[in-house]
């Protein structure tokens, strides 16, 4: 996400090095910049002629303060006001209320309602440990009761069900004292959406609205379209009282206008961003963490949030000790932290939150690195749990089987072998001297190329 406005905005601020100060030259310049580049990111004109003119009172005439240069100084103003253009802080559900407390899910067809419902119960019961009923009133779009029902089962929630002939109103009235009488925390209502908003969608939402009481009313939209995700929001701003809204498909929207749009039109809190298709791809939405995104300085925090919800505690300690016993590194083990990364959404997830990663190599950034992870997976899957644990006995003939039972070439398995032996000895480092000499052996290269 935001690769595009990153790359712009970086390439801009690092004009501005070797400046002795900030003067209204070198910030009229600059800022024409920003303004072509948040234009492209396709952030509405109000909100960038609003962004520019804060960031140019603030600018100009600035001293050098301390040890920043003059780009560090600009940066600092635009990640201030990146960060109050979107919101200061993140805004978390509010569900102090007498349970069930009711959450009603609005947008346009095709915005991903469906699957941010599945993804929002997951978050709430894994993450809030909530009992969580997930109701359907969709009855236009035969396919959605059932694909809720699905992710219902998939992630183990309670499914309140539903069908196309009855009423929205009386399957929401029906599912609402089926999650009172069941003593759940929450109730999620997925409505019906329209290819675009009309007066009948509108009319049954508000009915809905009016008869649940939702403690939430989130609007789920689209990011990838972009200035226009902020307009249909404001549509349904106007015609409920919307108190959040959910940005889907954020990992696919290398521009980022939506998530710079929606706040300054809508003034509704984006709560939460959707970064693929699992049901765990479901971030909370921090301005402050996004906007360091924008600026390329990664977003270590979710990083380190998403490895302590994501992968297996359990799992790492046992390689920690494994490796303070002086055992070695097996392709076990390299198997286990691949499927941890694969966890934490692959590596173009790792990348866009590592801080100074944009600054790779476009061709290095652009490699499909996540095809490569699968194809290791595949190869590390073909083997068999001795060759895993004991590497030294794969030779020519056992090479051969393991390239034609993971559908990949002989050199393939050799490259997995060498990058494998080098990770082997990084972490023997690591059992011998800590973590210093494992940041030493590891100096000038990574773990493994791909």
């Amino acid at each position: 996400m935001f690769d595009n406005l990153t790359q712009r905005l970086q390439g801009t601020l690092d004009r501005l090095r070797g400046q002795a100060r900030l003067t209204e030259e070198n910030i009229q310049q600059s800022l024409r910049e920003v303004r072509m580049a948040l234009l492209e990111a396709d952030v509405a004109l109000p909100v960038v002629r609003d962004f520019i003119n804060r960031v140019k009172e603030q600018a100009v005439g600035q001293e050098v303060i301390q040890s920043l240069t003059p780009g560090q100084t600009l940066i600092k103003i635009v990640h201030d006001e990146l960060i109050a253009l979107m919101g200061k802080a993140n805004e978390e559900l509010s569900l102090n209320t007498q349970p069930p407390a009711v959450i009603l899910m609005a947008g346009l067809q095709g915005s991903g309602k469906t699957t941010t419902t599945a993804k929002l119960a997951r978050f709430l019961k894994e993450r809030k440990h909530k009992k969580v009923t997930v109701v359907s009133c969709d009855i236009y779009r035969p396919a959605a009761i059932k694909q809720l029902e699905t992710l219902a089962r998939e992630i183990d929630v309670d499914f309140f069900p539903s069908s196309l002939e009855q009423a929205p109103l009386a399957i929401a009235k029906a599912a609402q004292e089926h999650a009172r009488l069941k003593f759940h925390d929450v109730l999620i209502v997925d409505t019906a959406g329209r290819l675009h908003i009309d007066a009948a969608m509108m009319d049954e939402i508000q009915q809905l609205h009016a008869q649940l009481q939702p403690i939430e009313t989130l609007f789920v939209v689209d990011a990838m379209t972009g200035q226009d995700a902020a307009n249909t929001a404001k549509a349904f701003g106007d015609a409920l009282p919307l108190t959040g809204v959910v940005l889907t498909k954020a990992d696919g929207d290398a521009r980022g206008g939506a998530a710079l749009s929606v706040r300054h039109i809508t003034n509704r809190p984006i709560k939460f961003m959707g970064m693929g298709e699992k049901t765990g791809a479901l971030e909370p939405f921090h301005p402050d963490r996004v906007a360091s995104r924008i600026l390329g300085m990664g977003d270590v925090l979710s990083l380190v949030e998403e490895a302590a919800h994501k992968t297996d505690q359990e799992q790492a300690k046992k390689l920690a000790k494994k490796l303070q016993k002086g055992k070695s590194f097996d392709l076990n083990d390299l198997r286990e932290q691949l499927l941890q990364m694969q966890k934490l959404g692959g590596v173009a997830a790792l990348m866009d939150k590592v801080p100074g990663m944009n600054k790779l190599p476009t061709e290095v950034r652009e490699r499909d690195n996540d095809r490569e992870l699968g194809r290791m997976l595949a190869i590390l899957n073909s083997m068999t749990p001795k060759e895993r644990r004991q590497p030294d006995i794969i030779k020519a003939s056992r090479k051969r089987r393991i390239a034609a039972g993971s559908g990949t070439q002989v050199q393939d398995v050799n490259r997995l072998l060498k990058q494998h032996l080098q990770m082997s000895k990084m972490m023997k480092q690591f059992s011998k001297g800590g973590m210093h000499k494992m940041m030493q052996a590891m100096k000038g290269q990574m773990p493994f190329r791909m």
